[in-house]
C-alpha cells in the first residue's frame, strides 16, 4: 500500500466498509488487487467539487467521479438547501437528462432522492434539451431543477447542472448555500435513496407543445419566412437531444425544407461519428458540411448534446461553406433582431440586450446605434439569466448571448437555448435571402457599418496541481506587471475583476468596477483592442480572448483587412508570451 497516500487509502476504506453496493466495492477491490494506484488516486484523492454550476467529471467509482453516490450526495445537499429555504412549502422540482451514457440512470437517482425528501418531481420520461428544463421550471412553478449532462465534453464525462426557481443556474448567495449543504454531507448514510412513487410525476410531449407554441410567437419576420419557406436547412443534433425539438421548432416557424444528417440523428452517448461532440469544432460538423454541399443548402445548423449551443455554417462570397464563430453568429443575431424590431416599430426605448465581457464589442456598437441598452456580464450564462430575472417586468429583453456559441431570444428561458436560436438563425437567413442577400453578405455589411471586429480565443492547457499553480502565477504576473503595449498599441486601461478595479494606466488613477468578484483581467489598448485573461472554471486551462478591430471601407477589402487583424492577434499573443 506504500504507493497510496494515507488520505486516499482512508477514503477507499470508507467506500469498502460503508453503505455502498457490492458491485462498486468489488470493482474498487479489484483495482487494489491489481495495484492500479494511479487510477485509485485519481478517483479518490478528493471529493468531486460541487461548483457554482453543479458537477462535471469523469464517470466511474470514487469520490472524485460521477456515479450514483456523488449524484445522490449532490441531490441530498440540494434538498437540504430547498427544505431550509422554503420551510413548510410543498416544493416542486423538474429533472431532465441528455443522451450521454448513464444520464438516464443518474436522472432516475436524482428524482428518487428528491422524492425521498418529500419533494414533488416533474420527471421528463425521455431525453430533452437543457433549455426545455429551464422553461419547465418557470412554467410549472418549480423551486429548482436538475439537468443531467456534461454539455459538449468527451463521452467519458457526465455532469449535473442545478437550477434555481427562476429557471437560471444558481448565482450568489444561493450558489454558495447549495455548495455548503452538499459539502456538509459527511456520510453516504445521510442520503435518502428510497424512491417515493407518489412524489414523481412524468412529463411527456405536453411540455414540448407548450414550449414550441410559445417560442413561435416570438418570430419577428413571419412574412419573410412565408416567402422563403423552402429555405434549404441542413441540421445535425450530433447524437444529442436537439433531434427532439429543433426540427419541430423549424417546422413551427414555417420552414418546410429541413434536411437531417441521418448518420447523427440517433441519440447515442458514444457519439460514434465524431471525436468530440462540440459544434465549435469543424470536425464535429464534417458530415453536416458534406450534406450541405451535396444538397446546396442555404444554412447548416448543428447542436451540442444537450442542445443549449449551436454552431452554423454559411456560404461565403465564393459559394464555399464557412463556419461562423460564436461572436459572428451572436452579433449577426443581435443585429438582425434589433433591425427587425426597429422595422416593425417595436422598439420603444425600453428594450435591452445582454452579452458577456469576453463577447464581441461590435454588439455594444450595434445596440448604441439602435438606442437599445446593452449590458455586459461576467462569463457564464447564469449571469445573463440573473440580470433578466432582475429586470423582468421593468424592461424588455430582446436577446443575448456569449462567444461560446450560446444565445437566447425572448424571456421564456433563463439559459442559453439552441432550439430558439436555431429557429431564429433560420429566420434571419430567410429575412436576408428575402432581400436578395446571404448571411455572409449581411455580415460584411454589418462590418462596413460598425467596423470589422475579429475575435480569437487562445487556450493554454496546464494540467494537474503544478498546472493550477502555474496558471495562478501567470495571472499574478499580469496583475502586478501589466504589459505596456500589445500588438503595437499602448495599453491604456487595466480592468481587474478580482480586485473590482479599473485603472487608467496613463494617469495612474483607479475607479470601482461594478461587477461581482471574478479572476479576470482585461487589457484595453489605445487602438480599441481588448484582451481578456481568465482561468477556465471547468477545465485546466487559462483562456485569452483577443478582440481587435479596424474599419472595413468596402466588402472587397474583407480578406485584406481580415489578414491585418489576424496578424495583429498573433502579435498580441507574442507580446503576452503565452
Amino acid at each position: 500500500m506504500h504507493d497510496l497516500e494515507p488520505s486516499v487509502l482512508q477514503k477507499i476504506n470508507t467506500w469498502l466498509q460503508g453503505s455502498y453496493d457490492q458491485e462498486t466495492k468489488n470493482e474498487i477491490q479489484n483495482l487494489l488487487d491489481q495495484k492500479s494506484y494511479t487510477d485509485l488516486t485519481d478517483s479518490f484523492y478528493k471529493d468531486l467539487e460541487f461548483g457554482t454550476g453543479g458537477l462535471r467529471g469523469l464517470m466511474g467509482n470514487g469520490s472524485n467521479r460521477i456515479n450514483k453516490y456523488t449524484i445522490g450526495t449532490a441531490t441530498q445537499g440540494l434538498c437540504n438547501y430547498l427544505l431550509k429555504k422554503y420551510p413548510g412549502e410543498k416544493i416542486k422540482v423538474a429533472v431532465a437528462h441528455d443522451s450521454r451514457n448513464k444520464s438516464d440512470f443518474f436522472a432516475k437517482i436524482t428524482a428518487e432522492v428528491f422524492s425521498a425528501n418529500g419533494i414533488h418531481v416533474y420527471f421528463f420520461k425521455e431525453l430533452r434539451p437543457t433549455p426545455l428544463l429551464s422553461f419547465a421550471i418557470r412554467e410549472l412553478g418549480c423551486r429548482s431543477g436538475v439537468m443531467l449532462t456534461a454539455s459538449h465534453n468527451p463521452k467519458e464525462y457526465n455532469g449535473y447542472k442545478a437550477y434555481g426557481a427562476d429557471g437560471g443556474q444558481f448565482v450568489a448567495p444561493d450558489d454558495k448555500m447549495v455548495m455548503d449543504e452538499v459539502a456538509g454531507i459527511a456520510s453516504i448514510n445521510a442520503v435518502k435513496f428510497n424512491r417515493v412513487e407518489e412524489n414523481i410525476e412524468l412529463l411527456g410531449e405536453e411540455m414540448d407543445s407548450l414550449y414550441l407554441d410559445k417560442i413561435s410567437l416570438l418570430s419577428v419576420s413571419p412574412e419573410a419566412i412565408k416567402r422563403q419557406s423552402d429555405l434549404k436547412i441542413v441540421f445535425s443534433p450530433i447524437h444529442g437531444t436537439g433531434i427532439t425539438l429543433v426540427p419541430q421548432a423549424l417546422e413551427k416557424f414555417g420552414f418546410e425544407n429541413v434536411i437531417l444528417v441521418e448518420e447523427q440523428i440517433k441519440p447515442d452517448g458514444n457519439f460514434p461519428t465524431v471525436v468530440y461532440p462540440n459544434p465549435e469544432e469543424k470536425e464535429a460538423l464534417t458530415l453536416a458540411l458534406a450534406k450541405g454541399k451535396e444538397t446546396d443548402a442555404d444554412l447548416i445548423l448543428a447542436t451540442d448534446p444537450d442542445a443549449d449551443r449551436v454552431g452554423i455554417a454559411v456560404k461565403n462570397d465564393e459559394g464555399e461553406f464557412v463556419l461562423l464563430n460564436g461572436n459572428q453568429t451572436g452579433s449577426l443575431l443581435i443585429n438582425y433582431l434589433l433591425t427587425a424590431w426597429e422595422e416593425s416599430g417595436k422598439l420603444t426605448g425600453n428594450e435591452y440586450i445582454v452579452k458577456t465581457i469576453v463577447t464581441s464589442y461590435i454588439i455594444d456598437e450595434i445596440a448604441k446605434s439602435k438606442n437599445v441598452e446593452c449590458f455586459n456580464t461576467l462569463t457564464g450564462f447564469k449571469y445573463i439569466g440573473e440580470l433578466m430575472t432582475k429586470l423582468s417586468g421593468k424592461k424588455t429583453f430582446i436577446g443575448g448571448g456569449e462567444e461560446s456559441y450560446g444565445y437566447l431570444i425572448g424571456e421564456l428561458v433563463r439559459d442559453k437555448d439552441a432550439v430558439i436560436s436555431a429557429a431564429f438563425i433560420a429566420e434571419m437567413t430567410a429575412y436576408y435571402k428575402d432581400q436578395g442577400s446571404s448571411l455572409f453578405e449581411a455580415m460584411l455589411s454589418m462590418y462596413e457599418q460598425y467596423g470589422f471586429y475579429k475575435e480569437k480565443l487562445v487556450s493554454v492547457t496546464k494540467t494537474g496541481k503544478a498546472g493550477a499553480e502555474e496558471i495562478k502565477a501567470m495571472m499574478e504576473r499580469f496583475r502586478n506587471n501589466p504589459p505596456v503595449s500589445l500588438g503595437g498599441s499602448k495599453v491604456s486601461f487595466l480592468k481587474d475583476y478580482e480586485l473590482q478595479k479599473e485603472t487608467d494606466l496613463s494617469l495612474g488613477s483607479s475607479s470601482l468596477l461594478d461587477f461581482p468578484k471574478s479572476d479576470v483581467l482585461q487589457f484595453i489598448t489605445e487602438d480599441g483592442s481588448i484582451i481578456s485573461a481568465r482561468p477556465s472554471g471547468t477545465e485546466p486551462k487559462i483562456k485569452f480572448y483577443c478582440s481587435v478591430t479596424a474599419p472595413l471601407a468596402n466588402k472587397g477589402n474583407y480578406k485584406e483587412v481580415e489578414k491585418q487583424l489576424d496578424d495583429k492577434v498573433n502579435a498580441i499573443m507574442t507580446d503576452l508570451k503565452v
